[in-house]
């Protein structure tokens, strides 16, 4: 299977709920168009410093990563960033590596919102029915402690 790519929105978190909140005006956002590879082998949004910047995202966290070569790196954590593909959204952090114009949409966003890479067509899609994972957990109901 080739590459498939996606068109997706990028849009700060913490300057939504400043718009939310009526102290920033809802078109101050920043918000970017996207193209990404969507990657099901990497586990969240990844993006380059660049994108990072134009969004504003604050870094809060940072960490080791295996890259698909094996290698491992360091990488930066932003804060929350909302993801949207048509009428899906997902909040997630993002890693960031040096690489300025790459991003790869991994696995928890696109599980938050619910989609998939159709292999027959390399296209993300909607499933036909909604899931939520692959099993059902039950609580059992107390004992009688007669």
């Amino acid at each position: 299977m080739g590459d498939v790519f996606a068109e997706f929105t990028l849009r700060n978190e913490a300057d939504i709920i400043l718009a939310r909140c009526g102290h920033i005006p809802e078109k101050n956002i920043r918000t970017v168009a996207i193209t990404a590879v969507v990657d099901t082998g990497t586990m969240t949004l990844v993006m380059g410093e660049d994108l990072r910047e134009e969004l504003g995202l604050v870094i809060v966290d940072s960490r080791t990563i295996i890259l698909a070569d094996g290698s491992e790196t360091s990488c930066n954590v932003t804060e929350p960033v909302e993801v949207r593909w048509e009428d899906r959204t997902a909040s997630v952090r993002a890693w960031v590596v040096p690489d300025e114009g790459m991003v790869l949409m991994g696995v928890i966003p696109l599980e938050e919102m619910e989609l998939i890479v159709d292999p027959n067509i390399q296209q993300l899609v909607r499933p036909k029915k909604r899931r939520i994972g692959t099993g059902f957990m039950r609580i059992a109901p107390p004992k009688d402690a007669n």
